[in-house]
């Protein structure tokens, strides 16, 4: 009995040793004797995937073209950048996930309709009392489901919310009115030093005397609709007053801009996909595009608050939607070996003379591939990192800004650019980067460290999108110990 307790302690000793790997550190312990400081407990967080994306581990990027660009020959920066660990969508935000967001937007406005007086005034559309009736902030009751068979004033409400072409008869919702308004509180401006509303805590060098006086200027995002029903934007430039100033509010048009294939392409017939590609269900599985970078992240916002209701007290650990940065975008297209392209061979195409991804392989040919415009998301073989169609197919908007000098402007830890562009700003300024290449670009333009741009407010029939969420938590990793495996 004695022998069988001393193996099976050596046993438990080298599988600790074996967990321990490289760090080679005791766990600690929250074991303690009276006196001891042993640490606060509680129960960590443990998130699970988010449906529709993949975790893409932290690690280590060489980012930018290491060769000089063949096609316009010129030197572009490379810098070795470090990312921290994000989910990301699996493939290109879908027609279907989009048109899900435009339909909550109608379904919000009719609600907050017939709880007004003008179309019926059935306030139970609304909860404007808590359980115990104490008055809240009013906000629409989701779970009341809209009628069946509206009678004359909820029809009206529902009719609000069309318009009809005079020429050809036909119905169609009124994108004019599809806005989504949303807030983003700016935690980064929040926290910055020369932002706290006490001088005092403005620097902490003790030998630089302390100006009580001292006017700091903060910028806001604001919008609101006035009273002809227009959206109004403005960026609020004042003297810090409060913890409100960080506090951004956007209202955006949601509905994409389907008249991009005709106004991308002059003297092209690209009527049918004006008319289908959007509305028609054929097209729910591809990419949804003649979305801006505004729309993009709109998008994000309203999918955030949609998760966050969904949620319980969880909800607090859980990180926002949000469009993927340069550096992020560019480490999870390469792949875990850091490809030119997201997939391991140089070769745009298999032995087989399959292509492995939805671009212009050809002058004026782009049938060549197998499509003509856009394909459905996930046809092709995913990367190393589990994501579709990080070559081809649309372009992909970024938060990062564009700029000629890239990544030697950004820290070599998780790098970004951020400049939210007001609407009065120079136009130069709206630059915001787009990686990946698109259906109509050749192959040079699909390299994972390609770059180039768009305009914040332009809408393409090449550019579409997909979000990402930071890591509600973190870990230290663990090397993998190579060695025999030890008998029990």
């Amino acid at each position: 009995m004695k022998t069988r307790k001393s193996i099976l302690l050596l046993c438990v000793v080298a599988f600790s040793m074996i967990l321990t790997g490289c760090f080679g550190s005791k766990a600690s312990s929250s074991a303690g004797r009276g006196g001891e400081v042993v640490g606060v407990g509680g129960r960590s967080f443990a998130e699970p995937a988010p449906y529709g994306m993949v975790k893409v581990a932290r690690g280590y990027l060489r980012m930018g073209l290491e060769k000089q660009d063949s096609l316009w020959g010129k030197q572009t920066p490379v810098k070795d950048v470090s990312v921290d660990g994000f989910w990301m969508d699996e493939t290109e935000v879908t027609n279907s996930k989009y048109k899900q967001f435009v339909m909550w937007v109608r379904d919000s406005i009719i609600r907050t309709r017939l709880a007004d007086p003008q179309y019926g005034g059935d306030e139970t559309y609304m909860i404007t009392e808590d359980k115990n009736g104490d008055p809240v902030t009013p906000h629409l009751n989701w779970k009341k489901q809209l009628p069946r068979k509206p009678n004359e004033d909820e029809q009206r409400a529902f009719e609000s919310l069309y318009t009809t072409n005079p020429v050809t008869g036909e119905k169609m919702l009124d994108y004019r009115q599809l806005n989504y308004r949303y807030e983003v509180y700016d935690y980064t401006a929040a926290a910055l030093r020369r932002n706290r509303l006490n001088p005092e805590e403005r620097n902490l060098n003790t030998d630089v005397k302390v100006n009580p006086d001292e006017v700091v200027m903060i910028s806001k995002d604001t919008a609101y609709i006035d009273d002809e029903g227009r959206v109004v934007r403005e960026t609020i430039n004042r003297e810090l007053s409060g913890p409100w100033d960080f506090l951004n509010t956007y209202i955006v048009n949601v509905y994409p801009d389907t008249t991009c294939w005709v106004n991308d392409f002059q003297n092209a017939d690209n009527e049918t996909y004006l008319r289908n590609y959007f509305s028609n269900p054929a097209y729910n599985d591809y990419p949804v595009v003649g979305v801006t970078w505004e729309q993009a992240n709109a998008f994000c916002a309203w999918r955030t608050e949609y998760l966050l209701k969904g949620l319980g007290p969880e909800a607090r650990y859980v990180q926002r939607y949000r469009l993927p940065t340069e550096a992020e975008w560019e480490y999870a297209a390469r792949g875990k070996s850091g490809s030119e392209f997201p997939w391991e061979d140089k070769s745009v195409k298999s032995g087989d003379g399959c292509f492995f991804a939805n671009f212009k392989p050809d002058r004026g040919n782009y049938t060549k591939d197998g499509n003509l415009i856009t394909s459905k998301v996930g046809i092709y073989q995913a990367n190393s990192n589990g994501l579709f169609d990080m070559a081809g197919n649309v372009a992909e908007w970024t938060s990062t800004i564009y700029t000629e000098a890239g990544v030697e402007a950004m820290n070599d830890l998780n790098p970004t650019l951020v400049y939210n562009a007001a609407k009065e700003d120079p136009y130069r300024l709206k630059k915001k980067s787009v990686r990946g290449g698109s259906w109509k670009d050749p192959e040079s333009f699909i390299r994972s460290a390609w770059r180039t741009w768009e305009y914040q407010n332009q809408p393409r029939s090449y550019i579409g999108f997909r979000c990402v969420r930071s890591l509600a938590t973190t870990s230290s990793a663990k090397e993998k110990v190579k060695g025999k495996k030890v008998k029990r």
